[in-house]
């Protein structure tokens, strides 16, 4: 590949998460490639200060930079209008239209897909959507049909996809009728070790938002008296307070070396929501601690049951309560849950990238 031109492709990089981390990893693995991407906040991805980031026509409007979702109904035209011609490995890190590039004929498009459009595919059974405002549903009904033709012609666009889970490559295969192989995301598993006198909390992390469901483990901690720390912040975290007890702790966003300790120090991790993947449970396991997560979605990728976490099978409070109390009936081993931990790590991430890149460019 020493010879190839690469250019790396995002949705937009108005702040950081999971996906910008993928991205993240892939620059720096291939010496900082040019960043192609419709929308770019600098003031919230310091992380890519010194890239170069190409970024669309969207980047000039007011407001874009700073709310890209009021912006969605461009996305496709202004994914299109970027000019990769020059390269010859087009990397797209996609949840939304990364995936729409166009290139050259014989360019190779690969397709780090986090999920097909989720606003696109499964919106429709959202509350948001479900409003009682019948004007409002309507532009939301038609803008979401005409993404969603656009989002399947996209999809069509990609040489290969890479899933970076089994369950988004389950949805891949429903949505755009297309194979994907699956390499799970990168997570520095290095960093973590392995606390020889936890605490007795549990913990959780994440964005408070509804579909995190932090409301189970909050009401499940309350009812069982057992100490749960939340890190993170949301717009539920006003309704997350009033609902917690005496034993609930906020620690809201806290520094790096003080999240580190706090995974490390936990008795057990909670995760009671359906996540495509997950890099905070990986985060725990390095630290040698079970989770304890709904039977749904990318835990099922990680979670050996009675190995590395406990699941539990109904999206309630009771059902995750009864999970907590089976954890002191079962003897983990930590140095057991890292070493499966390892299985996800950076490097694996990255061996697995260069193998299928090698693999595709083959004769």
């Amino acid at each position: 590949m020493k010879n190839k031109k690469i250019a790396i492709v995002a949705d937009w990089l108005t702040n950081l998460s999971g996906a910008e981390k993928v991205i993240e990893v892939l620059w720096k693995h291939f010496d900082k490639p040019p960043i192609y991407t419709t929308i770019h906040n600098p003031d919230k991805t310091g992380v890519f200060k010194n890239a170069d980031i190409r970024t669309s026509f969207l980047n000039k409007f007011p407001g874009a930079k700073k709310k890209h979702q009021l912006f969605l109904k461009w996305m496709p035209k202004a994914i299109e209008s970027l000019d990769l011609d020059e390269f010859d490995i087009v990397i797209s890190s996609s949840h939304s239209c990364a995936k729409g590039v166009i290139t050259k004929p014989d360019t190779l498009h690969l397709c780090y897909c986090h999920t097909p459009t989720r606003y696109a595919w499964e919106m429709h059974f959202d509350e948001r959507v479900n409003t009682k405002n019948p004007a409002k549903r309507f532009i939301i009904e038609k803008l979401m049909h005409d993404i969603r033709i656009w989002d399947r012609l996209a999809a069509d666009r990609v040489d290969h996809f890479i899933a970076n889970s089994s369950f988004v490559a389950k949805r891949i295969k429903k949505y755009y009728r297309r194979d994907s192989e699956v390499i799970h995301p990168p997570v520095e598993t290095d960093k973590f070790n392995i606390d020889p006198n936890p605490q007795e909390y549990l913990l959780a992390v994440g964005r408070l938002i509804r579909y995190k469901r932090f409301d189970l483990a909050i009401q499940a901690c309350n009812e069982l008296n057992i100490p749960l720390k939340i890190i993170g912040t949301g717009p539920e975290e006003k309704n997350l307070r009033k609902m917690a007890g005496n034993t609930i702790e906020f620690l809201g966003k806290i520094e790096e070396d003080q999240l580190v300790k706090t995974y490390e120090q936990c008795r057990a991790f909670v995760l009671p929501q359906v996540e495509d993947f997950g890099i905070a449970p990986i985060e725990a396991m390095a630290s040698g601690r079970p989770v304890v997560a709904y039977q749904a979605g990318g835990a099922l990728d990680f979670i050996i049951p009675n190995k590395t976490g406990i699941f539990f099978q109904k999206q309630e409070a009771e059902s995750l309560k009864n999970a907590i109390q089976q954890l002191q009936d079962i003897n983990f081993d930590p140095q057991e849950i890292k070493a499966h931990a390892k299985n996800f790590s950076t490097q694996n991430f990255l061996d697995k990238i260069d193998t299928c890149i090698k693999t595709l460019l083959s004769p």
